[in-house]
């Protein structure tokens, strides 16, 4: 398939993945556990005609296929948070929101964090925090730049929030498969690392702490912060179309 033809294939995709995000933000509430969520994702996905690309996905990193359609990632937990009924939503929580969907045989991937309720305000700038990292970020994911300067401008960027960056968790290039081999650090020094081309898809995925810059590893999945700061993610799928970009998954105006 020519690049031209994936682009217009993930485009539509990252179009639909934004109305299920839509749903499911509408959906959020105190009260809700997150199994519910996973049900009411999975009635979407059917909906839309789209496959998860999370179920019975099997990471390098864990033992076991990861068992729901959508990862719902609470407070200090970081990412892959594993819908459950006895996980409830309350009222001040940090909710991550991350899906994955195939369509037309294309993986595309996108997260953000949603603050439900009334919700502390060191929170709500840790969730702008790092929602700005990844816009600065998107701007240097272009020909002419590397995948460092990518890196170097989240890391700057949440720093000067006075937040941590999650250094051992990052994005990823996606296309025909939902994780390569390429890492999109959350840090990095400019001009380093992989020259940016015309043609790459990958993932920008900026996650940020209060006080954590690693995650931990709790089961097969789950990864909290290391001293259980509460922690915030964004994340979009784009591709680089030469000195310009297009962000596939466009979901950074629903927060």
């Amino acid at each position: 398939m020519d690049f031209e033809k994936k682009i217009e294939i993930m485009k539509e995709g990252g179009d639909i993945l934004k109305k299920i995000f839509v749903e499911l933000i509408n959906y959020i509430k105190p009260g809700i556990d997150t199994l519910s969520l996973d049900n009411k994702a999975e009635k979407l996905f059917k909906l839309f005609k789209v496959k998860s690309a999370f179920k019975n996905y099997k990471p390098d990193f864990s033992d076991l296929p990861y068992p729901a359609n959508i990862c719902v990632s609470l407070n200090e937990i970081i990412v892959h948070g594993i819908p459950s009924k006895e996980v409830i939503i309350k009222e001040g929580d940090l909710v991550k929101l991350d899906i994955g969907i195939v369509y037309k045989d294309l993986f595309l991937d996108s997260a953000l964090t949603i603050t439900v309720g009334s919700v502390d305000r060191i929170y709500k700038k840790l969730v702008q925090a790092t929602k700005m990292a990844l816009i600065k970020a998107i701007k240097v994911a272009c020909e002419g730049y590397n995948i460092g300067d990518i890196g170097y401008q989240i890391e700057k960027t949440i720093s000067e929030y006075n937040f941590k960056v999650i250094k051992n968790l990052c994005g990823h290039d996606i296309g025909e498969y939902l994780h390569g081999n390429l890492q999109i650090l959350n840090f990095g020094k400019p001009k380093t690392g992989k020259k940016i081309i015309r043609g790459d898809i990958f993932t920008i995925e900026p996650m940020a702490s209060i006080s954590s810059d690693l995650g931990v590893s709790i089961n097969d999945f789950e990864f909290k912060t290391n001293d259980n700061s509460w922690a915030s993610h964004f994340e979009v799928t784009l591709a680089v179309l030469g000195s310009d970009n297009i962000v596939l998954t466009d979901i950074l105006n629903l927060v």
